[in-house]
């Protein structure tokens, strides 16, 4: 069964949609089933119930009960892999 993950950035569009093509692709290479969504802060506020991991560019509010990976690495280039491996164990 996939996992599923929300990338979560500031409007939901341009950022996001870098991490979760980089997302897809890393999970692809691994065999890692996986659906991934996107969406803003204001979407965690509305209900964030089925996903397994969110992956965020933006803080987030700190109540959330679902792991949190910070995805700032994929906008400055560094820490990436780093970043990919935490999430592969996230959601192996």
């Amino acid at each position: 069964m996939a996992k599923k993950v929300l990338v979560i950035c500031g409007t939901g569009i341009a950022t996001s949609t870098v991490v979760a093509i980089r997302i897809r692709e890393f999970c692809a290479t691994r065999n890692i089933p996986v659906e991934v969504s996107q969406g803003k802060v204001m979407d965690i506020v509305r209900g964030i119930e089925g996903y397994d991991l969110i992956v965020a560019t933006t803080p987030i509010p700190s109540k959330i009960n679902i792991p949190v990976i910070q995805g700032l690495p994929f906008l400055t280039g560094v820490g990436v892999e780093a970043t990919l491996e935490k999430i592969a164990q996230a959601l192996s």
